[in-house]
């Protein structure tokens, strides 16, 4: 007999205020009708009191939506309740196509491949690495997997179109909200550079989790990260019009201005095959003015994660380090200096 399933009766109640709103996007005509291109869905949290000046906007990875900073695989709070209880507001967002933010081909474009059970395997699961151990769910247990896919659903085919989309919109929710911290996850990494590269007195910190990369890479079944660690252009200064002058460009020949005195913490996990791309992303910012830090969570006791370490067993011990960077970065320290 099938357990049913109730996890309301066993999760602790809290007391929060919530809800959602959007950030619409441009009409665009077709035809002799109006439609609309690209919305933005996004839903917030905050505690009861709130402690924290900023509030944090999570940004999911691709072809998946905000879910995956809620409940993890396994059922405990994932890091949008845990940010909550730290004193943060917390806004999540579904990137424009994905999850609650409406796609359709007429209005933006023609759609990638769909997320398939081997890709999922390739990026998330322990693979031949002994030392992946956290992963929520065991490799056969095909009705977890059947919950952990069913999320997912296609990106859009023009990589850069979705980037700028992506920027438009999260810079358009800071206009609203006003300053805020960015959290970003694999693809939605280059997402964070672009915002903070258009409104750059409206970001006030960005920790990337497994950013996507490394720069200039074609990123199979995505796209090409045309300029650097973005597929979408960012403000160079000398201005670049040409993405292969950048590539070919020696270390220092251009700068990204917005990014000289944020905050930026690139975090990589000890069994993930993506942590190597990380690295070569926090140099190419950094030859361009930026101080980007990496984070290996290894170094800080935090061991035998893969890519989805957000959503692993340890995921609590995982947020952490990066909340304590946070608030080293963000909050007033008793010498009055913060950004």
């Amino acid at each position: 007999m099938t357990q049913t399933f109730a996890p309301w009766t066993t999760a602790p109640s809290r007391t929060i205020r919530r809800g959602h709103f959007w950030i619409p996007g441009e009409r665009v005509a077709i035809g002799d009708k109006t439609y609309q291109r690209g919305p933005m869905y996004v839903e917030w949290e905050a505690p009861e009191q709130i402690t924290r000046e900023w509030p944090v906007v999570l940004m999911h990875g691709g072809g998946f939506q905000g879910t995956e900073w809620f409940d993890t695989p396994d059922g405990r709070p994932g890091w949008a309740q845990r940010l909550v209880e730290a004193g943060y507001a917390v806004l999540v967002i579904d990137r424009p196509g994905h999850g609650r933010s409406p796609y359709h081909i007429d209005t933006l474009g023609s759609m990638g491949p769909p997320f398939s059970y081997e890709g999922g395997r390739q990026i998330y699961f322990p693979g031949d690495d002994p030392r992946h151990t956290q992963w929520p769910f065991a490799s056969d247990d095909e009705a977890e997997m059947d919950a952990f896919i069913a999320g997912y659903g296609p990106l859009p085919a023009d990589l850069e179109a979705s980037e700028t989309m992506d920027a438009d919109r999260t810079a358009a929710l800071l206009d609203r909200i006003g300053p805020a911290i960015l959290i970003t996850h694999s693809a939605s990494g280059p997402d964070g550079w672009l915002v903070a590269d258009r409104r750059p007195d409206l970001v006030k910190a960005i920790a990337a989790i497994e950013p996507m990369g490394p720069p200039f890479a074609e990123i199979p079944n995505i796209g090409a990260m045309r300029w650097g660690p973005t597929a979408a252009p960012l403000r160079f200064e000398p201005p670049a019009r040409d993405p292969d002058a950048v590539r070919l460009a020696q270390p220092g020949s251009y700068a990204l201005p917005a990014l000289a005195d944020l905050p930026i913490l690139i975090v990589t996990a000890e069994a993930s095959a993506f942590a190597a791309a990380s690295p070569p992303t926090a140099a190419f910012l950094n030859g361009c003015g930026a101080s980007a830090e990496l984070m290996d969570l290894a170094d800080h006791g935090v061991r035998g994660n893969g890519h989805g370490l957000i959503y692993e067993k340890n995921s609590d011990d995982a947020l952490a380090p990066v909340l304590a960077w946070l608030t080293s970065k963000t909050e007033l320290p008793r010498d009055g200096a913060a950004r």
